[in-house]
């Protein structure tokens, strides 16, 4: 039997404000990079992780003003805690998969097609089968897993802004990997908060609900965006060269 985790969180300080946070006992390839953005008059939580344990107990010391989260698109990696938070934000194409949520979840790798073996360096002997090394809590069991389904309290469209006071995230449709996936943009210090869309590992536009073709269109938005970093959804931060040779490298795998 798996051990209890001593702490289910592990966090980061980034400068201007962010802190990185992840859930370091789960399998890379469903760990999600969560980030607490602090504001003058709030703060904001971009994701919120798997669900396996309550995200808002475990940042508590980092909040001081009202807090909302928003989710950069449906998969079950990215909006586990969300129903948590009083806030609670999404593309309007994916809000109402929201509640009630029915989207693929597995915490096992043998649920998931043979296709993607690869990418969680797992097998389904037993051994490894488990998407995790510690329990998030004693009593835990594989079988107790499920996204718990809320309702959006605003739903998000191309160009509306979050404002944090001092400072103001423009929100950007990149659609491609889920046809509601967002990213924030602040220009003034050129932080991008990216979701899935890109991040510095292997991009998956073969989902059900993928599109390629939308995909090549973000990705040529995105080369023109002057960023200074990039907080993607999985993988460490990177800069500008990095994100223009992902995008480029992109486009030469689809023939673009």
């Amino acid at each position: 039997m798996l051990r209890v985790a001593d702490r289910w969180f592990e966090r980061r300080t980034m400068g201007e404000g962010v802190t990185w946070i992840w859930e370091p006992h789960l399998n890379p390839f469903i760990r999600c990079n969560i980030w607490h953005v602090r504001g003058r008059d709030g703060d904001l939580l971009v994701d919120t992780g798997s669900g396996l344990s309550p995200l808002r107990r475990a940042i508590v010391d980092l909040v001081a003003r009202p807090l909302a989260a928003v989710a950069t698109h449906i998969h079950y990696d990215h909006v586990g805690g969300l129903y948590e938070f009083d806030e609670r934000m999404m593309h309007h194409l994916e809000a109402p998969r929201m509640n009630p949520y029915r989207e693929f979840h597995p915490i096992r790798a043998s649920d998931f097609p043979e296709s993607f073996r690869p990418y969680l360096q797992a097998d389904s002997t037993g051994a490894r089968d488990l998407l995790l090394d510690a329990r998030p809590a004693e009593n835990w069991t594989a079988g107790d897993y499920a996204i718990t389904s809320t309702t959006l309290t605003r739903r998000l469209t191309d160009g509306d802004v979050v404002d944090l006071g001092d400072r103001a995230f423009e929100v950007m449709h990149l659609p491609g990997h889920s046809p509601g996936s967002i990213g924030l943009w602040e220009p003034r210090t050129g932080i991008f908060f990216s979701g899935d869309a890109i991040y510095d590992g292997p991009l998956f536009d073969m989902l059900p609900d993928s599109s390629i073709r939308d995909y090549l269109l973000t990705m040529k938005r995105l080369r023109s965006l002057p960023v200074t970093v990039v907080h993607g959804g999985h993988e460490p931060s990177f800069g500008r060269e990095r994100m223009v040779a992902i995008v480029d490298q992109y486009l030469r795998s689809r023939g673009a």
